[in-house]
């Protein structure tokens, strides 16, 4: 029987104190074989993490079906405030467990990681500059990748294609790219042109930005998910890569990346290269308020999204639009 009445029935909830959450699901259901050296990696992604972000971060690990030893630890993680939200669950897929991060708060940006990165400073300073610059932007990877504009960036493309800030852009940091694809287990055999150019946006002559971006980590508006799909049936592939791709599509968001490398993607194997950045000082007051998209009508999506990226993806048109962009003329037969 219920005696008396609630005293917080009824009450609003307060604003957030926090301005940016970080989401990192974790599976390392043993120390064996594949997941040998998991455990390490996955310290160094979180040091690395807890060395580079300003005191309004809202930290969430979901425990996704790990060992006793990873509880144990991210226990003590918690414990220690290191941490602000641990969910433990039983195998239930990756993207699964990322949504179960996604919701019970508001806080307008959040970083959605695997747990072998390593956070290099700077990388949330710079990932609000791209969110200042380009208000369209709905999210921002911190690591280049070749060609990422060949992948869910139709709108960007179509938003974009009259404007000479589209351009290729001569790479910044190359052995950032080369780490990256090295540590994917790639031969170096792959076309070396992509070392050299990359397309992006000129903003102006101090900023420029890539067009893409890939989904190891990778901050998003979190506006994108106002309505949370509640279950995925893939625990990895499938689906639920492409929900991540195509929800900032339905809002006519921009993928973008920054122009220098932010992170390093670890793999399963430690490395003597690994190592955990200085504890930076941040002096300054976290920026928010960034602008929102409303959703895009269905017509809108299918133009950009589905019939000009097939009409663009015709091979005559594709020389001609790197030649425009002013690719390298050498580079064009083979790009």
């Amino acid at each position: 029987m219920r005696v008396g009445y609630n005293p917080h029935k009824d009450e609003v909830l307060s604003k957030s104190e926090y301005l940016h959450q970080i989401i990192i699901p974790v599976f390392i259901p043993h120390q064996e074989e594949y997941f040998k050296d998991s455990f390490a990696i996955l310290k160094l992604c979180l040091e690395s993490l807890f060395a580079t972000i300003h005191d309004k971060t809202f930290i969430t690990i979901v425990n996704n079906g790990s060992d006793s030893i990873i509880v144990n630890y991210l226990d003590s993680l918690l414990k220690e405030n290191k941490i602000q939200e641990l969910i433990h669950t039983q195998n239930i897929g990756k993207l699964n467990a990322i949504l179960k991060g996604l919701a019970g708060n508001n806080i307008e940006l959040v970083t959605i990681s695997d747990s072998d990165v390593l956070f290099l400073t700077d990388w949330q300073k710079e990932t609000v500059n791209v969110f200042q610059a380009v208000p369209k932007a709905g999210v921002v990877g911190i690591v280049p990748q070749f060609k990422m504009y060949e992948s869910n960036c139709g709108n960007l493309l179509f938003d974009t294609l009259l404007s000479s800030k589209l351009q290729f852009i001569p790479v910044k940091n190359q052995e950032g790219l080369v780490r990256f694809y090295d540590s994917l287990g790639w031969a170096r055999d792959y076309n070396q042109d992509y070392l050299k150019y990359n397309l992006g946006l000129k903003l102006n002559e101090n900023q420029s930005i890539l067009v893409g971006s890939g989904h190891f980590v990778a901050t998003y508006k979190k506006d994108i998910f106002e309505e949370i799909t509640s279950y995925i049936e893939f625990k990895m592939g499938g689906s639920s890569e492409e929900y991540l791709d195509k929800a900032p599509l339905r809002k006519d968001y921009w993928r973008v990346t920054t122009l220098d490398n932010y992170a390093f993607h670890m793999g399963n194997t430690l490395e003597e290269w690994m190592t955990i950045p200085q504890v930076a000082e941040i002096n300054t007051e976290p920026a928010y308020g960034f602008s929102k998209n409303k959703k895009a009508n269905s017509f809108i999506y299918w133009l950009k999204n589905r019939l000009f990226v097939k009409f663009i993806s015709i091979k005559i048109l594709v020389k001609l639009f790197l030649k425009w962009k002013k690719l390298p003329k050498e580079m064009i037969s083979k790009y």
